[in-house]
């Protein structure tokens, strides 16, 4: 078994997952299994580096919030703003602080510097403008969108005005407080007025919608496509926002779910507009239905973007995963010898991709033994869910300050924990 596997391993390269796959899906993911290892992120910049240059991928997506993003995109296509103000702005979860995703954006700067538009690479957030702790206020996507129809279609035909939405609104911090999260009463997501919102926000949607041909001859299909995001994340955070409201056992499971799926329409608007990788942690991007734990919680089950997005793309979406060795500094040592982990920690290169089929036909017909993670941050591989991913990236050791030669990698910026420290992502 053990020659049969070394045989099917290769290095972490373009060529190799392309070899791998067996042709360019329009859509390749690369999980994660842990948050916040730059030596991880390394890896990735050099891998999509190579899948950008040398296989015409146009646009690199991130599990960040897709509006703060624009930003970020913003800078690497025209150099508008600094790499500083970038950072700071254009992400949330705190990857902004990440070494690593500071020298991916340096790269796509640069890389696009005195290219045409249509040779550039984009970036993106397809993540929406959530964490565990609450969700934002639709006010900057509900204003932008209506800002966008305002200028350019007949007044009338809009289901309101401006002034009506800033009153419907209200102050943000209402719709931002933490105490929602796990206090249904606490959120104001289904009061009158935010109920009316999401009628409004619908119509608004629709008639963007219906004003596509004038809207794209009169501004371009750039300004439609971040019209249409608007749009998407607007009537998602109110349709977010409403159940944070709800009071039945369903109600964290929906949540989880309703944000996968907001990833999933991001993820298949990008992909539409050009060959897209994305990154995200193995749990977002995975094929099978998902599961975690959360505070006191039984387990939650939900069709993750992956499986959303394979579900409408078919052979167009590939899904690599991520498994680890160890990563000693968190006390995730050596894996048991009977483990996924512990059969590929055998063998002797640091960094190396196996194509899952051929790894679950070398495993036979009796599975390996479940990991379990002495450190919640990290979610080892179900050796029962290798059917579901076309490939499996495996670093051996991840070192704070770099772990893969082939990668790069570069000193390490780690930005901590999944936001709400409670949280068990299961891959």
């Amino acid at each position: 078994m053990a020659t049969d596997i070394e045989d099917a391993a290769h290095p972490v390269d373009a060529a190799a997952v392309m070899r791998l796959l067996g042709h360019r899906p329009r859509l390749l993911a690369l999980g994660e299994p842990t948050h916040g290892e730059d030596a991880l992120l390394d890896l990735r910049n050099g891998l999509f580096r190579q899948l950008v240059e040398q296989q015409g991928y146009r646009t690199i997506a991130i599990e960040s919030d897709c509006v703060m993003a624009l930003v970020v995109d913003d800078y690497v296509t025209s150099g508008e703003g600094t790499l500083d103000e970038v950072m700071e702005h254009g992400f949330s979860h705190g990857l902004g602080a990440s070494a690593a995703n500071r020298e991916l954006v340096r790269w796509a700067r640069a890389y696009n510097d005195g290219r045409p538009t249509s040779e550039q690479v984009r970036f993106a957030g397809f993540d929406g403008p959530l964490e565990i702790t609450g969700a934002a206020s639709p006010r900057q996507a509900l204003t932008a969108l209506h800002g966008y129809l305002a200028a350019r279609v007949k007044a009338d035909l809009l289901p309101c005005a401006q002034e009506t939405l800033d009153r419907l609104l209200g102050a943000d911090d209402q719709w931002t407080r933490p105490a929602a999260m796990r206090d249904p009463s606490r959120s104001v997501g289904q009061s009158a007025e935010a109920k009316e919102l999401r009628l409004l926000a619908d119509d608004l949607v629709a008639l963007l919608d219906a004003q596509t041909p004038h809207l794209i001859t009169a501004t371009s299909r750039e300004a439609w496509d971040r019209a249409c995001l608007y749009g998407r994340t607007a009537t998602g955070l109110l349709r977010y926002h409403f159940w944070m409201a709800d009071t039945s056992s369903a109600r964290m499971e929906r949540l989880i779910g309703l944000r996968d799926s907001m990833m999933a329409h991001n993820l298949l608007a990008v992909a539409e507009r050009t060959p897209t990788l994305v990154y995200a942690h193995n749990s977002h991007l995975q094929r099978d239905m998902s599961t975690t734990r959360m505070w006191d919680q039984p387990l939650l089950e939900w069709w993750s973007a992956g499986a959303l997005v394979h579900a409408r793309m078919g052979k167009e979406y590939a899904f690599l995963a991520t498994a680890l060795g160890t990563i000693r500094h968190q006390g995730v040592g050596t894996p048991a010898p009977d483990t996924v982990e512990g059969i590929l920690y055998a063998l002797p290169e640091d960094c190396r991709v196996v194509a899952a089929p051929r790894l679950a036909a070398a495993l036979g017909d009796t599975p390996p033994a479940v990991r379990v993670s002495p450190w919640f941050g990290y979610a080892p591989l179900d050796p029962a869910r290798l059917a579901g991913s076309d490939g499996v990236v495996f670093v051996k050791d991840v070192l704070r300050r770099g772990t893969c030669p082939d990668g790069g990698l570069e000193e390490a910026a780690a930005r901590g924990e999944e936001p709400g420290g409670g949280d068990v992502h299961r891959a």
